[in-house]
């Protein structure tokens, strides 16, 4: 369909009678007027439906910090993803296994999320959808509960590694009075005391988790600043894209980077998060304004959790590299420090994770900077958590049209969380929790496709986003970087199970797995080649029959009423009978408001 035929089929159904009046009194007899549609509000939303931030008008009509401090918040709860314990400990490994010379691939990594981020941001701003809604419009059935439970594992995954974190903080901050298998069943009391937040506004929730950020900026910038690393180093591992004598190990140690950082589920996060801000989709300018202001923030929020990382990185980079357990045993008994048996009395270099980089912090300077590396794995752990659980909500809403409330969703994700990390924590050594994160790293980079694909799809397709929609530049760069950083996850997981998996049978299951896992991916390809505009391609019978084009965004699914729903721009239904268009559940459409 050409844009001069869908404008026309456009205004047709916006005003089949010519009558603009009659066409709006049609939309819905008891709608009340919104920024963004005529149509009711969605019930029992979950991010704050009815406490949207409004935006100041001002008299310029440039720059304002007035308006960039009312679009900031989202930008920061999404960047939390980039910070957590799984990202600290990818970190700290790649600081004590290469130095400082795979900054540049954390660098990389961080301006590749960004890419990412700011085409989520600009999905939801344009559509007033999140990712998963508009999944939920535009895949099929099948492939739709495939993606949702996709982008679940990688919640739950998540959600293990700050499980584990918060539990390692507890155990170090308590000098081991706290066991491993009760700080992860603390973990579930703390989130649902910390949920109650948002009982008392969006902004103190907002102000919240920009104190857990900050907390994690001291934290790791004192250790930054007591172990003084060579800035010249820094600078030159940070902007030289090489890495000089470093062995496989290193190798997946840069890919486990890349798959740390770039969390699938954040995309989702993140297109749902900036629909707290009224914004009138009716004004081009204002949604303009809003990819301006929210993009800057997003700036500023990855520049910060890069930083932090850098922190990490730097400081590992500085004490821990090439150091032996036994040099690192002697410091610890020098110390009298009671966790320094962690380290074995061999000459094997160490091998490090988030609660051996805690211990030798303390054993080499000092033991209030173990205490203090504890508070900010802490602060990592439970600000990462609460994300997620939010996440998990957009996901289920979105995928599911299931509306469930927070302290369900928490019970769901933190008990299937919980179970094994709990198992691991209760009858194994704490060396086991820690090397589980390099497992579910592994499992999280897996779904990346999943986040990042339909992410670009969507924003390039012209009936969905109008004169917002991806040019031509944008989607060859966000294609090619995807693609990229998807084939180097795949090789991570690909290196990871053939170290670590020796049985057969589990090398065959993984074999059949794979197989389903890149019909899916090609079916993920092929339907955004298809919603990019890929015309010729889809008059291929076999793509018209099995893959559903783009669906525009004026109509409403209708059949069984049990789940309609009424959402931020337009009424869906759906069951598995047909499309039907229907004036009274049809609002304007996102081109309507440009």
């Amino acid at each position: 369909m050409t844009k001069d035929e869908y404008n026309n089929r456009r205004d047709g159904l916006k005003n089949p009678t010519g009558n603009s009046e009659e066409s709006i009194n049609t939309i819905s007899p008891c709608a009340v007027p919104t920024e963004t549609t005529f149509l009711s509000p969605a019930p029992k939303q979950t991010y704050f439906a009815d406490q949207k931030i409004i935006i100041p008008e001002t008299e310029t009509t440039g720059f304002s910090f007035r308006k960039l401090w009312a679009f900031t918040g989202p930008g920061f709860l999404m960047s939390i993803a980039y910070l957590d314990p799984g990202n600290i400990e990818s970190d700290l490994q790649s600081g004590a296994a290469a130095q400082y010379k795979l900054l540049w691939v954390l660098l990389s990594a961080t301006l590749l999320g960004l890419v990412m981020q700011r085409l989520s941001a600009r999905l939801g701003v344009v559509t007033g959808l999140h990712l998963a809604e508009m999944c939920y419009r535009q895949y099929r059935r099948v492939p739709r509960l495939i993606l949702w439970i996709m982008i679940e594992i990688a919640i739950i995954g998540s959600d293990m590694q700050e499980v584990i974190g918060t539990a390692i903080a507890l155990y170090l901050l308590s000098n081991k009075l706290i066991p491993l298998w009760a700080g992860v069943l603390i973990t579930v009391i703390d989130t649902f005391t910390f949920l109650l937040l948002d009982k008392y506004g969006l902004r103190k929730l907002e102000l919240f988790f920009a104190f857990l950020i900050g907390v994690m900026a001291v934290t790791f910038g004192y250790e930054y600043g007591v172990a003084a690393p060579d800035q010249g180093q820094v600078m030159k591992g940070m902007f030289f894209p090489w890495c000089e004598n470093c062995d496989n190990s290193v190798l997946l140690k840069a890919v486990g980077i890349i798959g740390a950082v770039i969390m699938p589920h954040n995309l989702y996060l993140h297109s749902a998060l900036v629909k707290s801000r009224e914004v009138d989709r009716r004004k081009p300018e204002r949604v303009r304004e809003a990819n301006l202001y929210f993009f800057i923030e997003a700036c500023g929020a990855l520049f910060i959790s890069f930083i932090i990382n850098v922190f990490v990185v730097s400081v590992f980079a500085k004490g821990l590299y090439n150091q032996t357990n036994e040099n690192v045993l002697s410091e610890c008994i020098a110390r009298n420090i009671s966790h320094g048996d962690v380290f074995p009395n061999n000459t094997n270099i160490v091998d490090a994770d988030i609660y051996k980089g805690g211990v030798f912090l303390g054993c080499h300077f000092g033991i209030a900077t173990m205490y203090i590396w504890a508070i900010g794995i802490l602060a990592a752990g439970q600000s990462s958590t609460m994300t997620g659980t939010y996440a998990g909500q957009f996901a289920m809403e979105g995928f599911l049209n299931l509306q469930w409330s927070r302290w369900k969703r928490v019970i769901f994700t933190r008990t299937i969380a919980i179970v094994p990390t709990f198992c691991v924590a209760f009858f194994a050594h704490i060396n086991d929790l820690s090397d589980m994160n390099d497992i579910l790293n592994a499992v999280m980079s897996l779904q990346l496709p999943f986040a990042t694909i339909p992410t670009i799809a969507f924003t390039s397709n012209y009936l969905i986003m109008g004169e917002f929609k991806n040019g031509k530049t944008n989607i060859a760069v966000s294609t090619a970087l995807s693609a990229v950083v998807i084939g180097i996850n795949i090789y991570f997981v690909i290196s990871t199970a053939l170290r670590d998996i020796e049985r057969v049978i589990w090398l065959v299951l993984i074999g059949i797995f794979a197989v389903a896992y890149l019909i899916m991916c090609l079916y993920l390809v092929v339907h955004m080649i298809v919603s990019i505009g890929g015309a010729r391609f889809s008059n291929h019978p076999l793509i018209s029959k099995y893959i559903d084009g783009p669906v525009p965004t004026d109509f409403g699914l209708s059949n069984d009423k049990s789940l309609s729903r009424s959402v931020s721009t337009f009424t869906v239904q759906e069951d598995q009978s047909s499309v039907v268009h229907n004036r009274n559940t049809t609002s304007f459409s996102t081109f309507d408001k440009f």
